[in-house]
């Protein structure tokens, strides 16, 4: 006979990870279009984009879940 624990974790609700995640996010990507734009006035879009991208999922996967996680995880 098999017990289940009552003890499993907790899933954090995907719509407030998700609210945390813009709050997060959408400061990051105006900052660093605020920042790339003026100095690639020339470039195609994929090519901004091409700059942009992995510096924002490097910072979501690094700081921003992290950082949701360690201080809002109580509200997940």
């Amino acid at each position: 006979m098999t017990t289940h624990s009552s003890s499993a974790p907790k899933l954090p609700s995907r719509p407030r990870l998700a609210l945390f995640a813009f709050l997060g996010v959408y400061p990051l990507v105006t900052a660093l279009l605020y920042l790339l734009v003026p100095l690639t006035l020339d470039w195609a879009i994929w090519q901004r984009n091409l700059v942009m991208v992995p510096i924002i999922v490097v910072m979501m996967v690094w700081v921003i879940i992290p950082r949701i996680h360690r201080h809002l995880g109580h509200l997940l």
